[in-house]
């Protein structure tokens, strides 16, 4: 990724958290988050990577339901007010600066994979699934939360489980239109891909 990535990034991260589902700040929303994810977890205490983690909020999420977390992101600012954001909730959690499309973790390392509104904007999706993929310990799952944004960025839901299908034997697509993971209503095409295998 490149320094411009980086910098675009580091810049956001201060407002990161003012949008209700970065932040999770709103009890009724990190409530809908957890609904959604914590049920998707393959077993108490997993060891979760969570790819361009930003702010660290599914994390720290994660972290307070028991599982190990690991999180990567490209900006600075946002591993820095991640590591602040667990600490002071008083959970564990790694968190490093690097490229999500390309983890500095182990092959065979984690038993869930979680990627966030991230897909869609790396330049080569398809070989960040596969290393994504590589990462994953046995089956394990793999959870993408994407969008196909009403300003016209992102990725379709048909495409994104094309492009995992390529790697795995199976997903299936949730559309996520409940308000209550938004902080409100939403036009716009989001969903989360699941696969187990």
């Amino acid at each position: 990724m490149t320094d411009a990535v980086r910098e675009y990034w580091n810049g956001q991260a201060a407002k990161f958290d003012v949008e209700p589902d970065h932040g999770l700040a709103d009890p009724a929303i990190r409530q809908a988050w957890a609904e959604l994810l914590l049920p998707l977890m393959p077993m108490p205490e997993c060891d979760v990577a969570d790819l361009g983690c930003g702010t660290g909020s599914l994390s720290l999420l994660l972290g307070k339901a028991g599982h190990r977390v690991w999180g990567v992101d490209l900006s600075e600012q946002m591993v820095a007010r991640a590591r602040a954001k667990v600490a002071d909730a008083g959970v564990s959690a790694e968190f490093v600066v690097g490229d999500a499309s390309v983890p500095p973790r182990a092959r065979g390392s984690v038993d869930v994979v979680l990627v966030r509104h991230v897909l869609w904007a790396l330049p080569d999706p398809d070989a960040a699934l596969g290393r994504w993929t590589g990462l994953l310990r046995g089956s394990g799952t793999m959870i993408l939360v994407e969008g196909l944004w009403g300003t016209g960025a992102g990725i379709s839901a048909e495409r994104c489980h094309e492009m995992l299908r390529a790697h795995r034997k199976s997903a299936t697509v949730t559309m996520l239109t409940d308000p209550a993971l938004w902080g409100r209503e939403i036009a716009d095409e989001r969903y989360v891909v699941v696969s187990t295998a």
